[in-house]
């Protein structure tokens, strides 16, 4: 079954939801097989409050843009089912999380556990672990894998969602430039033929002490890897 990945933002009027702090924009984008299918989902909400000055200098959003918009509750079943049985990679998981849940409740919806709904991926902790003590904002992690975010000149969720898309694919394989944002692109190689006419290729297979180095080196990337090491699918039980 095709791996279906969201990449989540959201945007609010302050920090802390416990302290009345609202959602006021919600943006993700869907990546199904490492592929972008166009299948985004993006709202801005009032927040029936006043936003904090230092949440309106990070994203632009004011109560007056908002004032006509749709209410958390409005768009709170939708939200559900485009997210129900995904992974959702979000950075800083904890903060959107929480501010999720709390609308949920606020609803008096059954649905305030999103981990109980959906595989949550917290991005900022995979690059914590990736580049212990350096920077891990999603700027920083742009600069370090040199993609384009020079759009960004305030917060804004789906942007950031698709921001934070690209990175997420660099940080889990890299070779991003592969994946087409329309998933229905190919592309069509011609096909090669080889030269009948040319001479044997002479294979030298590795000695007892080749395989034996070959085979510590393996064990050292799946101990650096937490145990995943894709050169064993390749090798067969004799050869390690």
């Amino acid at each position: 079954m095709p791996s279906r990945i969201i990449i989540l933002d959201t945007e609010t009027t302050g920090l802390e939801p416990r302290q009345g702090h609202r959602i006021i924009e919600v943006g993700c984008v869907e990546v199904i097989n490492r592929r972008f299918t166009g299948n985004k989902f993006h709202y801005y909400l009032n927040p029936q409050r006043d936003i904090d000055e230092g949440a309106v200098a990070v994203h632009g959003l004011t109560s007056e843009f908002l004032a006509d918009k749709p209410l958390y509750e409005d768009i709170a079943d939708e939200l559900y089912d485009y997210l129900k049985g995904a992974e959702i990679v979000i950075h800083n998981a904890a903060f959107d999380v929480g501010f999720i849940n709390h609308e949920y409740e606020l609803m008096g919806s059954d649905h305030t556990d999103m981990a109980s709904w959906c595989e949550i991926v917290d991005s900022l902790q995979m690059a914590r672990k990736m580049f212990p003590g350096q920077r891990n904002s999603l700027d920083a992690l742009c600069k370090r894998y040199e993609i384009d975010n020079s759009q960004r000149q305030l917060h804004g969720a789906l942007l950031d969602a698709e921001i934070l898309a690209d990175v997420y694919l660099m940080m889990t394989g890299g070779q991003n430039s592969l994946f087409a944002d329309d998933a229905t692109e190919h592309i069509e190689f011609a096909p090669k033929f080889l030269n009948t006419n040319r001479p044997k290729l002479m294979v030298i297979k590795a000695n007892t002490e080749e395989q034996a180095l070959h085979a510590k080196r393996l064990a050292a990337i799946k101990e650096d890897s937490g145990g995943e090491c894709v050169w064993d699918a390749f090798i067969t039980p004799t050869e390690h």
